[in-house]
């Protein structure tokens, strides 16, 4: 649930520190892109408790800029952000050279049917509710991973 615009740990089902750590895929690269200091802590730090490697973004300009800068095996994104919302970031995502078939997913608290539309009209893999069930989370990259 979010709190004054910042995702609440507490309120997730489960804490990353009970996210079972495991064989990496490869060290899987993850990039992370929200405006909420809070989330990407609370992201990230479960994926690399789950043996995956992440790097972090604040807005979907940034994100874009990583993305060009490195190669990720997988995205997850905010929608609501500054400068950059997230659905623009896909769309642009999805232009750059080795993203068209990337693993993306939507963590948000925008549960609307025409935003999860849009979302899959531009490249979405996934739609996630904010706050996302970690051991959830978690198991559908693994799974979006080794399936591409």
């Amino acid at each position: 649930m979010r709190r004054g615009g910042v995702l609440d740990p507490a309120v997730s089902v489960m804490s990353s520190a009970q996210i079972p750590s495991v064989a990496p895929l490869g060290r899987s690269r993850i990039l992370v892109v929200d405006d909420s200091a809070a989330s990407r802590e609370v992201l990230c730090t479960t994926l690399r408790r789950a043996g995956f490697q992440t790097t972090e973004a604040q807005e979907g300009s940034e994100g874009l800029w990583r993305a060009r800068s490195a190669a990720f095996d997988a995205v997850l994104t905010d929608v609501h952000m500054p400068t950059m919302d997230g659905l623009e970031f896909i769309r642009q995502l999805r232009r750059l050279p080795g993203y068209d078939k990337t693993p993306v997913f939507v963590l948000t608290s925008d549960v609307s049917r025409a935003r999860f539309a849009e979302g899959r009209q531009v490249g979405a893999t996934a739609w996630l509710v904010k706050p996302p069930n970690l051991m959830a989370l978690v198991t559908a990259v693994r799974e979006a991973l080794t399936s591409v």
